[in-house]
């Protein structure tokens, strides 16, 4: 398999993003291939010990985080970004990662790579930790004017990423609202809880509510990508503080009680932490596409490397395309 790396996006780039690329290497097999595309010369640079499975393709221009994602697509056309996912269009490459505007990444990917059968538009699809497991976000930024129809293929799409990634069976869908109640609800929530609930090849559950979320009420929650990037984000900044304040309170209370905790604490911020998922999918393109976060360093490269690695392995596009099979178009 050939998996290319976006070496110039992101807020650490490029040094994580390389040191990354190089540490995934040992998740690989001899035949696998690498290719970081970015400057040539400043990826050498970083490059202390080059392996004959690591390619580098040169792009003279950065796509930046406040960018234009639309604009920046079309004048930057030797971009990082730009380049990579021009590769995966033309096959040579298998899957693309990304830490860069995810805008960007996502209309580049819209713009080169053709979708999946019976896909409109892609969806972002992130994992957020609850009571019992996991459970998957979709979508999380990619589309923020969505349809009704969208959503409703976002249900499918993360269903099969779900059965794939966490083995589950008929994952519960559940599509977010502010109540569950049948008259709470914007038109596009009640025009796509009918899409949803009409659909038997879905194990429909109703709506959620953002608190629910957490509590294992469903495997897969489907919302638009405003609603699901706002959701991520007071996820990510409420899990940081609420571990600040718990610190800052332990150590004054006991400083030997922090010590003895810590092992806890461990285990619970790597449940939230972003880094040990690598990345997020993104899903119903006809490559596999990873969306690292803007703040990534290496480790959610190498992990980011190992996702794309078990995307391809289990063939998830083809799993979706199956799954999509029976029809749902708009």
């Amino acid at each position: 398999m050939r998996i290319a790396i976006d070496a110039m996006g992101g807020d650490k780039a490029p040094e994580p993003m390389i040191t990354g690329a190089v540490e995934s290497l040992s998740l690989l097999g001899s035949e696998d291939q690498l290719v970081l595309v970015g400057a040539e010369d400043v990826i050498k640079k970083h490059l202390s010990n080059p392996d004959p499975r690591i390619q580098i393709v040169h792009a003279s221009q950065v796509i930046g985080m406040d960018d234009s994602p639309v604009e920046a697509v079309r004048q930057k056309r030797d971009s990082s970004i730009v380049k990579m996912v021009r590769l995966a269009a033309d096959g040579k490459v298998d899957a693309v990662i990304s830490a860069g505007n995810t805008g960007a990444l996502t209309a580049a990917g819209v713009l080169f790579i053709k979708p999946l059968s019976g896909v409109e538009r892609p969806g972002i699809a992130v994992t957020l930790p609850t009571s019992a497991g996991y459970c998957l976000l979709c979508d999380a930024g990619s589309n923020v004017q969505a349809k009704p129809i969208h959503l409703h293929q976002y249900a499918h799409l993360a269903s099969v990423y779900s059965e794939v990634l966490f083995g589950k069976t008929r994952p519960r869908v559940g599509l977010l609202n502010i109540g569950t109640e049948d008259e709470k609800g914007t038109p596009l929530v009640k025009e796509t809880k009918a899409l949803l609930a009409a659909d038997p090849s879905l194990n429909f559950v109703g709506y959620v509510e953002g608190r629910d979320i957490f509590s294992d009420c469903c495997d897969v929650v489907v919302t638009d990508g405003f609603t699901g990037n706002t959701v991520l984000k007071v996820v990510e900044g409420l899990s940081m503080s609420l571990l600040g304040q718990f610190k800052s309170a332990a150590a004054a209370h006991s400083p030997e009680a922090l010590s003895a905790l810590a092992p806890v604490l461990k285990s619970v911020v790597a449940r939230f932490d972003h880094e040990e998922y690598g990345g997020a999918l993104l899903l119903g393109l006809s490559r596999v596409f990873l969306k690292v976060h803007g703040s990534g360093g290496a480790r959610a490269i190498r992990n980011a490397v190992k996702t794309a690695k078990q995307a391809l392995d289990l063939g998830v596009n083809h799993r979706i395309e199956v799954a999509l099979g029976a029809g749902v178009s708009s």
